[in-house]
């Protein structure tokens, strides 16, 4: 498979995700990740180890993730059976920009999260921005 298919997999289980994660449909978030103890999720207050972590959080959270609308996504794929999806999103009524990253791989299950962070921004950088 080329790499220009990979990332159009990837981009489309993406995007699945962002549509579960807005719909805060437990079930099929579960199921984007890898069920095992080495599955990690550093949330933007929360360190969480394996798949059972990541489900109750998920589960304790009222109302789900705050909406959000994504700003820039970027595709990296490492291989056949890997890539990192890199996703910058803003949520709604803030103005903090929030960072997301998703280490997939392909398991005997199927494409899988094993390895995920999310963060939001300060709101000065302690260096100047590089021009683009």
């Amino acid at each position: 498979m080329s790499f220009h298919a990979l990332e159009a997999e990837i981009t489309a289980l993406s995007d699945a995700y962002e549509r579960a994660l807005a719909e805060n449909d437990l079930v099929a978030l579960d199921q984007f990740f890898f069920d095992g103890p080495e599955t990690v999720r550093y949330g933007v207050g929360e360190n969480l180890y394996g798949t059972e972590e990541i489900a109750a959080f998920r589960r304790a959270r009222k109302g789900g993730s705050p909406p959000r609308t994504m700003l820039r996504r970027v595709v990296t794929v490492l291989g056949e059976d890997a890539a990192v999806v890199s996703l910058e999103f803003q949520r709604t009524g803030s103005s903090k920009i929030g960072r997301q990253m998703q280490t997939w791989f392909r398991s005997p299950q199927g494409w899988k999260i094993i390895a995920a962070h999310v963060s939001l921004m300060v709101e000065h950088s302690e260096t100047n921005r590089p021009a683009l």
